[in-house]
């Protein structure tokens, strides 16, 4: 896209996590905000004259006046909402948007795209299948607009969410995410940090790499069996060292990779 298009959008609501985590929503400016399937993304950006934020990294390379920046972003609210959509953002300090979009406020415009696209979605798997949604870090944005769409407190399907960050400050949702699994019987939340010892109050929770959670027996104490490929979607969404990992185990247990000509019960979002 060459030439900086009109900002079609509008911050509405800012929650700052941390200094370098934040969930962002955005609001369409005289247009409808798209229907999308949950899971899926679209892009956010703006022009490159926008100031960076303080905790950034000098760019070294100036990016060009004319050109909008542009990156795709999974949205985290409920494909049911029409009203708004939310962004679950880390800031990358070396980035070229997202420095900008932390200095972003309410009011504050910017410009989104109007055609969600992505096929990490839960469209085509069968109701009757239970699922495990592995996240590391913002990898965790898909999986809340899908249980916004998807769960269904006290139905057949079983949902369970494995959600693995450095520390404990960095578990996005995690409050949403515990009061969940209090509501639904068929709903359950296991997080893990791997950075234990930095923490200023005693963590009591799982520790280790997200990944170490599946042959732990943690997915069979929450679900009373074992999850297998007849039975069972895994979606994997982070750094590629998890998912590598876990297709790696995945594939050693009979599940096989889902691709867009052979069917399969793991679904893979790569960042």
């Amino acid at each position: 896209m060459v030439g900086i298009p009109e900002l079609n959008a509008v911050v509405t609501q800012k929650d700052e996590l941390t200094p370098r985590l934040m969930i962002l929503r955005v609001e369409p400016d005289g247009w409808e905000s798209p229907s999308f399937e949950a899971g899926q993304y679209v892009l956010l950006g703006l022009p490159p004259t926008v100031k960076r934020c303080v905790l950034s990294v000098e760019e070294e390379t100036q990016p060009r006046p004319d050109h909008l920046l542009r990156r795709a972003y999974s949205i985290a609210s409920s494909s049911l909402n029409g009203e708004y959509m939310d962004f679950y953002i880390r800031l990358v300090s070396t980035g070229a948007l997202t420095p900008r979009l932390f200095t972003l406020g309410v009011g504050d415009r910017l410009w989104m795209s109007g055609n969600p696209k992505g096929l990490f979605t839960l469209a085509d798997v069968p109701p009757d299948r239970d699922v495990i949604l592995v996240a590391t870090g913002t990898g965790l944005a898909p999986y809340m607009s899908m249980l916004g769409a998807y769960l269904e407190c006290g139905g057949s399907r079983r949902i369970l969410v494995l959600h693995g960050a450095t520390h404990s400050w960095d578990l996005g949702y995690r409050s949403e995410l515990e009061a969940l699994q209090h509501l639904c019987s068929n709903f359950s939340y296991i997080p893990t940090i791997d950075r234990p010892d930095d923490e200023p109050v005693q963590w009591h929770g799982r520790t280790g790499r997200v990944q170490q959670l599946w042959q732990s027996g943690d997915i069979d104490e929450a679900w009373g069996r074992t999850p297998s490929p007849e039975d069972t979607d895994v979606f994997l969404c982070g750094v590629p060292g998890m998912i590598d990992d876990m297709v790696a185990v995945l594939t050693t247990e009979s599940f096989i990779e889902h691709t867009r000509t052979v069917p399969g019960q793991i679904h893979v979002e790569r960042f």
